[in-house]
């Protein structure tokens, strides 16, 4: 069981990097702020930070994203282009 777990939890944070890496391209900001996005997505969406993240993932790849993301996306993105120094 705990190897189980344990394979679960890698592919987890590999799924997670790979979104970061994703939202770090696409949205043009920092790998810490890509963190920061999907954790407030996942807040203001009650979805597990790992399936938005395979969500970003799809989008990635050309895939739509759901209207409800899409728009916690863009919000959570301006919200962190506001917090920047100038």
């Amino acid at each position: 069981m705990e190897n189980r777990q344990l394979r679960q939890a890698l592919a987890s944070h590999a799924v997670v990097d790979q979104a970061i890496g994703v939202l770090t391209v696409l949205g043009q900001i920092a790998p810490g702020d890509g963190f920061t996005v999907l954790r407030e997505v996942s807040q203001h969406t009650n979805i597990k930070l790992t399936q938005i993240a395979e969500q970003v993932l799809n989008h990635g790849q050309g895939a739509a994203l759901p209207d409800v993301l899409l728009g916690e996306l863009h919000a959570a993105l301006a919200r962190q282009a506001a917090s920047r120094p100038v």
